[in-house]
C-alpha cells in the first residue's frame, strides 16, 4: 500500500520515544528516574478538575464551536491582553485540543511550499517538523550557550531572505529554559516589520520564570496584527491530559485558522474548555507552589550537575529543563545520544539527547526537573557514579 511522500518530512518528538524505552526497562524490573518527559509532576488543582466535573454533569458533552466557546475565548481574550498589555478580542481567539495544532495551522495557513521559516535550534522539535511537512524550508538559527541560550539578532539578520515569510520565537524556552530580554524581541520585530514577516511566539512556559518579567513580542508597537500568539495549560496548571490551547492572532488569520480546526478536529472538548475558564478565574495560588517548587529544583539539579566532572550548566531563568554542556565527555567521537543511551541503561536515568531539539543541540543533554527533589538527587548520584566506575 501507498504512503504518502510527505510523511517521509514529518518528524517526532524524542521525548515519548525515551519514555517508552524507560517503560520499557521497568517491565523488566529495572528503577528508572524520569527525567525526559516535558509534563510537571503535579495534579490537575483540585478546583480545575471540580469545573471540569460539574461542566460534564451540566451537559458540555457536545460539540461547540470550531474556535472555541464564546464565553471562554472572552476570558482568554481578557486574561491574555490583561498580562500583555493588548486588549484583545474574543474573534481573535481559536481554542484548540492542546497547544501544538497552532503550530500546524500557522504553517498551513500562511506558509506556502517553497517559502523559508525561521526557527530556535536548539528548539522544540515539532516547529522544524511542521515546517518541512508543508514543503516549505526550516531555517534553523543557532540558539548559542554563550549567549545564555538567547537568540542572536546579528545571526538572525544574516537568515533573511526574499522567501522568508515567518519567525518562531519562544521564550521561556524549551529545551534551554533561555529567556530572551526586551531588548531581543524589539530587534525582532522590527525585522519583523522591516521584511513583512508573521511570528510565531510559543508562550506557553510564560508563568514558569524565575527572575526578570516576561515580554511578549505582541504587547510591541505595530507587532499585534503580525504576531500569532500560542499559549496553553498543559504547563501552567499541569493539565497535559486535558489537551487545551490556543492561539490569538489577528481577525483576518483567524477565521482561516478555525476553518483548519473544522477539518480536522470539528471543536475543542466543551467541557475541557470549562474547565479552563476556572483555570484563568479561580485562585492562582497552585501556580505559584509550583513555580516556587520547580526553582527549588532548579538549584539543585544545577548545582549537582556541575559537581560532576566534563559538565557545566547553565542555571536556566524559565521553564523547568536544563540544557547542561557535555562536550567534554563527547569530545572522543561519542555523541550526545551515545551519552543519553550510556545514562539510560548504565545509570537508569532517562534524559534526552541535545540533538533531539536540533543539530544545534550536539554535545547537549537535557533533563527535565518536573520530578522530586528526592529523584534528582538519586539520579545525579547515579549519574556521577555510573561515569566514574563504567566510563563513558
Amino acid at each position: 500500500m501507498q504512503i504518502a511522500d510527505r510523511q517521509r518530512r514529518l518528524g517526532t518528538e524524542t521525548a515519548f520515544e525515551v519514555l517508552a524505552k524507560a517503560k520499557a526497562l521497568e517491565a523488566q524490573g529495572k528503577n528508572i528516574v524520569h527525567l525526559e518527559i516535558g509534563e510537571p509532576d503535579f495534579d490537575t488543582p483540585q478546583n480545575i478538575k471540580n469545573a471540569g466535573k460539574k461542566a460534564i454533569d451540566n451537559g458540555f458533552t457536545h460539540y461547540g464551536p470550531s474556535n472555541g466557546l464564546a464565553d471562554f475565548r472572552n476570558v482568554i481574550a481578557e486574561d491574555a491582553g490583561k498580562a500583555r498589555g493588548i486588549e484583545y478580542s474574543p474573534d481573535e481567539v481559536v481554542v484548540v485540543p492542546g497547544a501544538k495544532p497552532i503550530m500546524f495551522y500557522a504553517m498551513l495557513a500562511c506558509i506556502n511550499p517553497g517559502d523559508e521559516v525561521i526557527y530556535p535550534n536548539p528548539g522544540f522539535p515539532i516547529y522544524e517538523s511542521m515546517i518541512e511537512y508543508v514543503g516549505a524550508k526550516a531555517v534553523p538559527i543557532k540558539i548559542k550557550e554563550e549567549k545564555e541560550f538567547r537568540l542572536d539578532v546579528e545571526d538572525l539578520s544574516k537568515l533573511i531572505t526574499p522567501k522568508t515569510k515567518m519567525i518562531i520565537v519562544n521564550s521561556p524556552a524549551n529545551p534551554t529554559g533561555g529567556v530572551l530580554e526586551k531588548s531581543d524581541l524589539e530587534a525582532v520585530a522590527e525585522i519583523a516589520k522591516k521584511h513583512n514577516l508573521w511570528v510565531l511566539s510559543d508562550e506557553v512556559y510564560k508563568e514558569i520564570l524565575y527572575e526578570g518579567k516576561h515580554y511578549s513580542i505582541a504587547s510591541l508597537p505595530e507587532m499585534k496584527e503580525r504576531t500569532i500568539l500560542l499559549d496553553g495549560f498543559s504547563k501552567t496548571f499541569a493539565m497535559t491530559g486535558w489537551r487545551l490551547g490556543y492561539g490569538i492572532m489577528n481577525k483576518t488569520l483567524a477565521p482561516h485558522m478555525t476553518r483548519l480546526m473544522t477539518n480536522s478536529n470539528s471543536c475543542t472538548a466543551s467541557f475541557t474548555q470549562m474547565a479552563g475558564i476556572e483555570a484563568l478565574k479561580g485562585p492562582q495560588d497552585s501556580v505559584k507552589k509550583m513555580v516556587s517548587e520547580f526553582k527549588r529544583r532548579r538549584d539543585v539539579i544545577v548545582d549537582g550537575l556541575n559537581d560532576i566532572p566534563g559538565v557545566s550548566c547553565l542555571k536556566p531563568k524559565g521553564a523547568f529543563y536544563v540544557f547542561p554542556n557535555v562536550k567534554e565527555l563527547t569530545k572522543n567521537e561519542k555523541t550526545s545520544q551515545e551519552l543519553s543511551d550510556f545514562i539510560m541503561y548504565e545509570a537508569n536515568v532517562a534524559c534526552l539527547p541535545g540533538t533531539s531539539f536540533g543539530a544545534s543541540g550536539e554535545g547537549y543533554l537535557r533533563f527535565s526537573y518536573a520530578n522530586s527533589v528526592e529523584n534528582i538527587h538519586e539520579a545525579l548520584k547515579r549519574i556521577r557514579e555510573a561515569l566514574e566506575n563504567k566510563g563513558f
